[in-house]
């Protein structure tokens, strides 16, 4: 069943301080697409529009849902979660006094996934062995690299149909930032997700998308419907090569 995203002119901002400007963008059943930007150019906002944190001051956002059309304008965080969306958020917000596994199981409190919490703990830990292996520690003892296995494996316990990560590669070593982003893409496919991901890191981001959006200053500054156009791109050679 399809699961995607829609945003059509969105707007948003905070109090008189616009970050987002008619932003237009869809991710498609199944895909994997970049969002791609520096600091401080909207990624994260576009993402919390897209999550309730943030509510636009104008356009729509709307969720495909196994075949069903839900706009996200107006609802709660806590409802678009329950319509199969899940966020493994920048900076990976655990509980830091709270174990791994006390982490987990917080993920699955959607009524959906609440049903098959072991099932999905089972699975968390066959595809994360380290969360296994230190289930009884406290979530702020770990390592970045640890932590951030912890949020990814968080927003799986919700049984979710969409994943959006933002930036993902945040406080990490580059090795650990090719093993985050290589255990994304090989969970879209075990578990037949649709990805957004947020990410400033362009060369990991594009290894695993299968297009990308570009924001600069809050606006999108290319659409591109391959890897390949994003390496081409004029605009990305200044960002993020040092121009051509």
């Amino acid at each position: 069943m399809a699961n995607s995203i829609t945003i059509e002119s969105l707007s948003a901002g905070y109090g008189s301080v616009r970050v987002l400007s008619g932003i237009d963008m869809h991710v498609g059943s199944g895909e994997t697409v970049a969002l791609l930007g520096t600091n401080g150019n909207g990624k994260s906002t576009l993402i919390k529009c897209i999550t309730g944190q943030v509510q636009p001051t104008a356009g729509r956002v709307s969720a495909t849902i196994d075949g069903v059309v839900h706009d996200l304008a107006g609802r709660s965080t806590q409802d678009i979660i329950n319509l199969g969306i899940a966020i493994v958020p920048e900076g990976r917000r655990l509980f830091p006094k709270l174990t791994v596994e006390e982490n987990l199981l917080l993920g699955a409190f959607r009524a959906a996934a609440r049903s098959r919490r072991e099932e999905s703990l089972a699975f968390c830990y066959e595809a994360f062995p380290r969360l296994k292996e230190r289930r009884t520690q406290l979530a702020g003892s770990m390592s970045g690299g640890e932590q951030q296995m912890l949020a990814i494996a968080r927003a799986l316990m919700t049984l979710p149909k969409i994943l959006l990560v933002d930036e993902p590669s945040v406080g990490l070593a580059p090795i650990l930032v090719a093993r985050t982003i290589d255990t994304i893409a090989d969970l879209k496919q075990r578990l037949g997700l649709t990805v957004l991901m947020a990410e400033q890191n362009f060369p990991q981001a594009i290894r695993i998308a299968d297009r990308g959006y570009v924001l600069v200053h809050g606006r999108i500054a290319l659409t591109a419907d391959d890897p390949q156009a994003l390496r081409d791109s004029d605009i990305v050679r200044q960002l993020y090569l040092g121009g051509a």
